[in-house]
């Protein structure tokens, strides 16, 4: 079985890092890999260093050699920006017909645009996707939280690839997903063309993705909620006893409604439990690229308190993380994975959100651990007030919510163990007129 593997926003990305994109791609990896000694697996991906050092098992596949092919402005390449939105949405449209209806011509069209411009690598790349999605059984898109009103780039890409594994006959799985908050309505109206062909949907737990999922046509049989995927990783890595320190991380982002005017607000609060329990403080940064670096806004949360913290710049791997996190008795984030990774381990977590997107992720982790799990919004008066409030009550309540956490987690590993199985029994129907397609291009 050849299996190519679509990742989350910032797992396959030389530049762009975060951990929690990185561990959903190590699990899928190794669950697909164990489907049987044959299969083969496949990796879009910015960077071959990076798959090869956290998914050495799995095979790079060039994403931008599927972005010229799906993608809108492989045509005009930097200068489709520049075009009025109107032009630039009938350009776009022009070339999915193109693709979708004469492949052979688009082909023609790519080549002589790459090889006019982008010399042979990028050709390269282009002629590679071709070929491997001729020998692909299965397109899996791995866990992410793409699919929300600050991600439209991805939403448009993904979807595109999807619709092209479909149109040949490829079955398309997607596991660990976090749907919405979603209203763009350009990305509504592909998804309504695209997900309700899918053939397994998975859900990681955020509030109201079943909902969406439904308003746009998808069938909720396809539809699991297990969890997220890195629940498995973390469970493992989790220590014998309850850690002693407190956990920070604070997602400075736009896409999180977050600036860092709430580093002034929430450090001190950190900073004067800690002094009073006489206890760490542990970085957990999750992401460091330039739309978000945890790095930075952990070092300025700890100032004045820790000054010889390095705020975990070398904890670049998952495994590294979740054993951070391990020393912690609660964890006070505003990262989804960091949060995984804490409730996975029995520790509870107090969660910061400034936004619909991060309240939805929150939520979700509430309604799936039942206990544990609270979250604080940083908008609003007093946040000084609710935040210390809210870290006492999960610091008396570790050592009670430890158990039925862990037992949690365990219930969330064997649901999305399951859903992976599932693949084994599909089929994988291949339309000789689609085989006969895409040989075309």
């Amino acid at each position: 079985m050849r299996i190519i593997i679509a990742t989350g926003l910032n797992a396959g990305s030389a530049e762009y890092q975060n951990m929690g994109d990185v561990a959903m791609l190590q699990v899928a990896v190794a669950r697909l890999s164990n489907l049987g000694p044959d299969t083969e697996i496949m990796v879009l991906t910015d960077s071959r260093y990076n798959l090869a050092r956290y998914c050495p098992g799995a095979m790079a596949l060039p994403r931008a050699g599927c972005s010229c092919w799906v993608g809108d402005r492989i045509l005009l390449g930097r200068y489709h920006k520049f075009l009025p939105r109107k032009a630039s949405i009938r350009l776009s449209a022009w070339k999915r017909a193109v693709r979708l209806r004469w492949p052979a011509l688009l082909a023609f069209l790519i080549r002589l645009r790459l090889g006019l411009r982008d010399g042979n690598h990028r050709r390269g790349d282009f002629e590679v996707f071709l070929e491997s999605l001729k020998r692909t059984d299965l397109l899996v898109v791995c866990g992410s939280g793409g699919f929300a009103d600050s991600c439209q780039d991805w939403n448009l890409l993904i979807l595109a690839t999807m619709e092209e594994a479909i149109r040949h006959g490829i079955p398309v799985v997607m596991f660990g997903q976090g749907i919405g908050p979603l209203s763009d309505p350009s990305v509504l109206s592909r998804a309504r063309e695209v997900l309700p062909k899918v053939t397994l949907i998975t859900l990681r737990g955020s509030r109201g993705g079943v909902q969406l999922l439904e308003s746009i046509g998808v069938d909720p049989a396809k539809v699991v909620t297990t969890g997220d995927e890195t629940i498995e990783l973390a469970h493992a890595a989790r220590a014998k006893e309850p850690g002693k320190a407190v956990g920070i991380n604070l997602r400075v982002a736009s896409y999180a409604g977050v600036q860092t005017e709430a580093i002034e607000q929430v450090g001190p609060v950190l900073q004067e439990f800690a002094r009073r329990y006489k206890v760490p403080i542990v970085p957990v940064p999750i992401a460091f690229h330039e739309c978000a670096n945890d790095h930075q806004t952990i070092r300025r949360l700890l100032t004045g308190f820790d000054a010889e913290s390095n705020c975990g710049p070398f904890l670049d791997t998952p495994l590294e993380l979740m054993k951070q996190v391990a020393r912690c008795r609660i964890l006070v984030t505003g990262a989804y994975h960091a949060a995984v990774f804490a409730l996975a381990q029995g520790i509870p977590v107090v969660c910061l959100a400034n936004s619909d997107y991060y309240l939805s992720k929150f939520q979700g982790l509430e309604d799936l651990f039942g206990v544990g799990c609270t979250t604080v919004m940083l908008s609003g008066s007093d946040l000084p007030g609710r935040l210390s409030t809210a870290i006492e009550s999960a610091w008396k309540s570790a050592e009670v919510v430890r158990a039925p956490l862990l037992q949690s987690a365990l219930r969330q590993v064997e649901s999305s163990r399951e859903a992976y199985h599932m693949v084994e029994s599909l089929k994988y129907p291949r339309a000789d007129q689609a085989q006969l397609v895409l040989s075309e291009a």
